[in-house]
């Protein structure tokens, strides 16, 4: 009997999926700690509770189908998680620091909804209507933790263009937030 290449590629997606979610896990809490919006800290917060939830249900799903979760890094995760670290490394002004912890996050977003998107179209496919509910169900989720930031990106951007850059201290970059006229007409 020849496998079935679609399902193959379908535990393989699903594999990459619980590797980007279990690095998420390490990350989000360090971005929750890095960011200087109260707002945006309590969405990092939020997102880890949500993010746990797809874990469970990505193991629901693996234990249907009697394979392992196990045995595969997500390696686009990885780049967009160090993108991040490398954002925090930088330690830029916290305005700058919120509107780039966002720009990472709804990259994160992106990605994510990227692979649920095509597992749930692979599911379909093969039947797997339990795993599709639940697929669809972290598929919203993404959508709207995107639309949330981009809510929040709204006023933090503005944050970040109303902040100018001086330099003081022996040379050393500062950051001094100043009132933007155009942001307020």
């Amino acid at each position: 009997m020849k496998a079935n290449r679609l399902k193959h590629l379908y535990v393989e997606e699903l594999k990459d999926l619980y590797s980007a979610e279990n690095q998420l896990l390490k990350a989000i809490p360090k971005m929750a700690k890095a960011s200087t919006s109260e707002d945006l800290r309590a969405g990092f917060e939020e997102h880890l509770t949500q993010t746990q939830e797809h874990v469970a249900r990505l193991e629901k799903i693996f234990k249907a189908l009697g394979e392992s979760p196990k045995g595969k890094k997500c390696k686009g995760m990885e780049g967009l998680i160090q993108e991040g670290v490398d954002l925090i490394e930088d330690d830029p002004a916290p305005e700058e620091l919120d509107a780039g912890l966002i720009a990472a996050a709804q990259h994160v977003e992106h990605y994510e909804m990227a692979g649920y998107g095509c597992v749930s179209a692979y599911a379909k496919l093969l039947g797997e209507d339990q795993a599709l509910s639940l697929l669809r169900q972290t598929f919203e989720e993404e959508k709207e933790t995107d639309k949330k930031l981009t809510q929040l990106s709204g006023r933090i951007n503005i944050e970040a263009a109303d902040s100018v850059e001086t330099n003081e201290d022996n040379g050393r970059s500062r950051k001094t937030t100043v009132k933007a006229t155009a942001a307020k007409a």
